[in-house]
């Protein structure tokens, strides 16, 4: 059998982001709890200029090469992971611009999102839940959030992800556990209510 693909998508090209640390920490948690095939994709690599395509990401009708070759990579996965920081009480731009370009390729994939921060990002986590529930996207309800030490954000100390995250790894661990839940169809009544209700709540809230 095919291993499933499960996509973990950095929210954050700033310069000296802690982003790449902690995506790869999180799948190192995917990869002890699954046995799919993980990939990291850094949105620093992707090209993808706002407002160059003449119609809507709903009609699915791409004129540029890079938003096809986007559009491809996430038609590939059987699932996604957003590991995003939180700015200013959001997500930043360049995600958002990057789940702007499509559309149709986002309805009724399973997606999980991982939010850090000096708050650890439950509001841009809230926000990010919203855009993914009118998406159609079936994200799971465990929504970890990494409290960033405020030693990292001010003083440029060094950051530990097994230390200064290690309360938030069993939130993680579970998030995995219900995607990899919704993959393998085995998903319980009251687990698919749940996440139901969440998004249903995050998209009039």
């Amino acid at each position: 059998m095919e291993r499933k693909t499960i996509l973990l998508i950095m929210g954050s090209t700033r310069a000296g982001r802690k982003c790449p640390q902690i995506a790869a920490w999180v799948e190192s948690i995917g990869r002890a709890c699954s046995d799919f095939a993980y990939e990291i994709v850094d949105l620093a690599n992707w090209s993808l200029p706002m407002n160059d395509e003449p119609g809507i990401p709903a009609l699915g009708h791409y004129t540029q090469a890079h938003t096809r070759a986007w559009s491809d990579k996430i038609k590939i996965a059987d699932a996604v992971v957003f590991v995003t920081p939180q700015f200013n009480w959001g997500y930043p731009a360049i995600l958002k611009n990057a789940i702007d370009h499509l559309y149709q390729e986002w309805k009724d994939k399973p997606a999980m999102i991982v939010t850090y921060g000096g708050h650890g990002g439950t509001r841009c986590a809230r926000q990010l839940r919203r855009v993914a529930a009118s998406l159609k996207m079936r994200v799971v309800t465990t929504t970890p959030a990494l409290a960033l030490p405020d030693d990292v954000i001010r003083q440029g100390a060094s950051l530990d992800p097994d230390r200064d995250f290690l309360a938030s790894k069993p939130a993680v661990r579970r998030a995995f556990i219900e995607l990899a839940d919704q993959l393998a169809g085995r998903e319980s009544i009251p687990s698919r209510m749940r996440r139901r209700w969440k998004a249903a709540l995050a998209v009039v809230s």
